[in-house]
């Protein structure tokens, strides 16, 4: 009775083994086979199987040659499935490359100081006013990965569908005693989306920033505009418009 139970010791350590290997769990498999190996030494009885009818992986100990064929069966499954998993490495990192490249866009530009004007009876140079609303071009480009930002318009379009982030700076600087007056907004297909605005002569500058996630389709644009009648004055270049996708749609 102690031998058969010695027996079923053996035999639930090799079931407990291959379930293991099967699950991935390769620490466990490690443990096991240790367990599998002290059985072998402690078994005293008669060998169910022949002395030497295998090439035990534990070099000929006693009892181990009957769990052989089990332990070479689970050594070969893990091993194709290993090899099915390297083998499948170079084609994942290739189909993310494809999918990622595709999709890098970001764009950030400036305004630049030549942009301004002299105005009659003011000391400042400025950027307006004018009688109509005017689409803002923002000249000094230093980011354009993807190339969706066109500098001579000052526009973006998107070149696929997703979730971008867009932000922009306002700056203006008057001369002691003037008014600052401005109002710039974000359009989308030439609707308004987000704006800022200062109208005081309190402050003789002034700055904002205002940023807007929005969902954007393929040949979507989006720009900005100072309102007629509106004006930015001096140092333009602290005047910034950015913009990036979050995440694309795959669909």
């Amino acid at each position: 009775m102690e031998q058969l139970s010695k027996k079923m010791g053996v035999l639930a350590v090799v079931f407990l083994l291959g379930s293991l290997f099967l699950s991935g769990c390769v620490e466990a498999v490690s443990s096991s086979l240790d367990a599998l190996k002290l059985e072998a030494l402690q078994w005293e009885g008669s060998q169910t199987c022949g002395k030497w009818d295998c090439t035990c992986p534990f070099y000929r100990q006693r009892g181990c040659c009957c769990a052989a064929n089990d332990l070479f069966q689970v050594e070969d499954e893990s091993f194709m499935r290993i090899k099915n998993l390297w083998e499948k490495i170079p084609i994942l990192d290739s189909r993310v490359n494809a999918l990622s490249d595709g999709f890098k866009v970001s764009f950030m530009a400036t305004m630049t100081a030549n942009m301004a004007i002299e105005n009659f009876g003011s000391p400042e140079r400025c950027f307006g006013p004018f009688n109509t609303n005017v689409p803002i071009p923002y000249p000094n480009v230093t980011l354009n990965s993807g190339n969706g930002y066109n500098p001579a318009l000052g526009v973006f379009t998107a070149s696929c569908p997703g979730v971008y982030m867009f932000s922009f700076t306002v700056y203006s600087s008057v001369a002691e005693g003037g008014r600052l007056y401005h109002k710039v907004q974000l359009m989308k297909n030439g609707k308004v989306g987000v704006s800022v605005w200062e109208n005081n002569r309190e402050d003789i500058e002034d700055s904002a920033t205002q940023v807007v996630v929005m969902e954007m389709q393929r040949g979507d644009q989006v720009y900005l505009e100072l309102m007629s009648g509106r004006k930015l004055c001096t140092k333009l270049e602290h005047n910034i418009f950015t913009g990036h996708i979050l995440y694309p749609y795959t669909y």
